[in-house]
């Protein structure tokens, strides 16, 4: 927003008798708020992605030929969503600044477009230019990392992890139910 609130700022000063002065300070209480707002990463693959499910029923040969279901060509952007979590993901854009942070496999370069595909599919402009992936997520730093692996860094995440799927965080309504209480939000 810092860059748009240059442009207002200017148009003020050299098109309107409103005090830029005012107005600067309106764009930065905006650009407070936007910063402080905590910072909460969101995986794909297990926790907004049906990934098991999708392969439950998939061409067992198709695995065989590419040696990991995940190394299929294309499968990533026709996954669907897990049950709640496009209603949670707007949730969280609600009350957090969300990305989502994935890892594409190495060996399958159709999945970090198919990903990218799968974002605008379903979370459309909610997470527009927000899609992080990266093989090493304890290099984010932010206060949330909610994942259902303890891989690529999740589990050395200098924020609080969520152990998607896990006993304590089973879905998205007790995720949910967590933040709401840890953040004090009604």
């Amino acid at each position: 927003m810092g860059g748009y609130g240059v442009i207002i700022v200017l148009y003020f000063e050299i098109f309107s008798n409103v005090n830029a002065k005012f107005i600067y300070q309106i764009i930065f209480l905006c650009n407070n708020q936007v910063m402080s707002r905590k910072i909460v990463y969101v995986d794909m693959d297990g926790v907004l992605v049906d990934f098991k499910g999708f392969f439950a029923n998939f061409d067992k040969n198709k695995i065989n030929k590419f040696g990991a279901p995940a190394l299929v060509p294309g499968v990533f952007s026709k996954m669907m969503p897990i049950k709640g979590a496009l209603s949670a993901y707007k949730w969280l854009s609600i009350h957090f600044d969300v990305y989502i942070l994935s890892t594409a496999p190495w060996g399958n370069p159709s999945a970090w477009l198919d990903k990218r595909l799968w974002v605008e599919k379903y979370l459309a402009d909610l997470a527009r230019k927000k899609l992080i992936l990266s093989h090493r997520k304890d290099l984010l730093i932010g206060d949330y990392l909610i994942d259902d692996r303890l891989a690529h860094g999740s589990q050395n995440f200098q924020g609080k992890f969520i152990h998607f799927g896990s006993d304590k965080f089973a879905n998205w309504a007790s995720v949910i139910n967590y933040l709401k209480e840890k953040e004090n939000i009604k």
